[in-house]
């Protein structure tokens, strides 16, 4: 190896991180290994003892045992190019008023409640307040192994039903939410952006971010002419600085954009996202007059409408992706 690779901090660095994740995965493996091995144990020593006494403890071990090795076997299913990258996810308020941005505040929540719970670190890279109360749009980076691999199918369109804290006669009302999610890429991705092609613009940075924010000008959007494609950043302290996460994030979604093209789905996915309202919806969360989440492509429903929106979305993860391999 090059004597001054270890000078070059980047690279040192992701030659660690994947050393780090291999241990870790012949860790967890081995870890599996011994419960199943203590587990069988157990089996056999309510047999020769005739032991109903152990039942309760055998049923615990294989719920655990069970839970690990999905858990596993989903990692398996993460084959895609991009599957083990950090994840941008941006959310958008649609059909709704103070509804539907009270509604993107709810799933920035859940979003955020998931990445706690997994140890995933957040960046908020671009923050929208709504005109009353909650969020027109925001965008936030999730940091971890697979993060977006997991939570790629979490693209499209969020339906929520519920009575309106914000309707003073108690009516039911229905919201609509975006969510956009695409790969944070490397820098070194081939994707040809021209000068010509895109137009910049600065605004004054507003919302969540440090002292700089309503200060200057820091702020950028940046248009893909072509395409109409937007990327906006702000969560950098200069203008420079955000200008390059931003120009990432829209490699990111042209990569993505040429990909589909490759692969003939842009129809099908644009036609997930094209209208933020009835009829479009990947999912549906209703609070009233019954409480169920369902996901309407694999049919995963849950009646505990509280624990997904405090980040407990596994389930719908792992069938999407169970439901992606048997397409």
């Amino acid at each position: 190896m090059d004597p001054d690779f270890w000078n070059e901090p980047d690279k040192g660095q992701e030659v660690l991180q994947k050393m780090k994740q291999m241990k870790d995965k012949v860790a967890t493996f081995y870890k599996l290994n011994g419960e199943f091995e203590d587990l069988d144990i157990l089996i056999e020593m309510a047999i020769e003892e005739n032991d109903s006494s152990l039942a309760s403890e055998i049923k615990e071990g294989y719920k655990k045992f069970l839970n690990n090795f999905q858990e596993i076997r989903l990692n398996t299913l993460l084959y895609g190019e991009y599957d083990k990258s950090n994840a941008i996810i941006t959310l958008h308020s649609g059909a709704g008023g103070t509804e539907a941005c009270d509604w993107v505040e709810m799933l920035f929540r859940m979003y955020s409640r998931w990445a706690e719970k997994k140890g995933y670190g957040t960046e908020i890279l671009d923050y929208l307040e709504g005109d009353e109360a909650g969020i027109k749009s925001v965008t936030v980076q999730i940091n971890g192994e697979n993060v977006y691999g997991y939570l790629k199918g979490e693209k499209g369109v969020h339906r929520l039903i519920r009575i309106s804290p914000f309707d003073s006669g108690g009516r039911r009302h229905t919201s609509f939410a975006s969510c956009d999610v695409m790969p944070e890429i490397n820098d070194d991705v081939n994707i040809d952006i021209k000068d010509d092609e895109i137009r910049i613009d600065t605004y004054r940075a507003s919302g969540a971010g440090g002292q700089h924010i309503n200060k200057t000008d820091s702020a950028i959007r940046i248009t893909h002419i072509p395409t109409g494609i937007v990327v906006q950043c702000q969560n950098e302290r200069s203008q420079h600085k955000n200008k390059d996460r931003a120009m990432k994030m829209l490699k990111a979604k042209l990569y993505e954009r040429q990909e589909e093209e490759n692969e003939k789905k842009i129809k099908n996915i644009q036609g997930e996202l094209s209208d933020i309202s009835w009829g479009s919806q990947i999912r549906s969360y209703v609070f009233c007059p019954y409480t169920m989440v369902k996901d309407h492509r694999t049919n995963t429903e849950t009646g505990n409408v509280n624990a997904v929106m405090d980040g407990e979305i596994d389930m719908f993860i792992n069938q999407y992706l169970n439901w992606k391999v048997k397409l």
